[in-house]
């Protein structure tokens, strides 16, 4: 596998169940390092950056949100720990969370309670979506994946993801048409290899397994 993102890109990633995508995301905070090859940020090999250095230029918002049994606020300053409580309300207020975390019994003194348990799957991953808004990361690695969810909470999370992407580095495992329409480039993993990449348009017109995708997975979001 050999692909490049450039700086300030959005670059989507699709392809079916088990291709590979979720590891190609792994690979860019180092959760995974590779076997062979070497994955760069700017030229450097990650094994060569500091741990330190790596977390504060990548942002990760995934499937599986990962809350510590503690406060709202202090599962909020994890990712920035001098924040202050007007920077922590604006990134709550920007993931479409502040109102909700303003009604609980101790706002955000409330305990979350272990992995988050207390709040519901749309609740914590606007917890999770605020926290990378207050780290405002150069990198944004995202699992768009919002399947389990009611259609209130995906609204509220997709008016939230789409500032958060802007601006910004994004790799995003793309489950909406709404994302991959947006991408600057779109790369097409299957059995662990990018097997086609370009615009929406371009790889339409190649007739291959995006397009298979599309007709299969995408299209009927047009409707939605």
């Amino acid at each position: 596998m050999n692909l490049t993102i450039q700086s300030g890109q959005l670059a989507a990633l699709v392809g079916p169940s088990g291709a590979g995508k979720t590891t190609i995301t792994y690979l860019i905070p180092r959760l995974y390092d590779p076997t062979e090859g070497r994955v760069l940020i700017d030229g450097y090999d990650l094994r060569d950056i500091t741990g330190d250095s790596l977390s504060r230029q990548i942002g990760m918002v995934t499937q599986e949100t990962y809350l510590f049994h503690d406060t709202v606020r202090v599962n909020l300053l994890y990712a920035k720990p001098d924040a202050s409580q007007d920077e922590i309300e604006r990134a709550a207020r920007a993931a479409n969370i502040h109102d909700f975390i303003a009604k609980l019994p101790q706002g955000y003194d409330t305990i979350v309670g272990e992995r988050g348990y207390r709040l519901s799957g749309g609740e914590k991953q606007r917890v999770a979506i605020a926290r990378v808004i207050l780290k405002d990361p150069r990198i944004l690695v995202l699992d768009e994946a919002t399947s389990n969810l009611d259609s209130e909470s995906e609204a509220l999370i997709q008016a939230a993801l789409k500032p958060l992407m802007k601006g910004r580095t994004s790799v995003v495992i793309a489950h909406r048409l709404s994302t991959i329409l947006a991408a600057d480039v779109i790369l097409v993993v299957d059995q662990g290899q990018v097997v086609e990449r370009g615009t929406h348009a371009e790889l339409l017109a190649q007739a291959g397994l995006y397009a298979r995708l599309y007709h299969t997975q995408f299209r009927d979001q047009l409707s939605v």
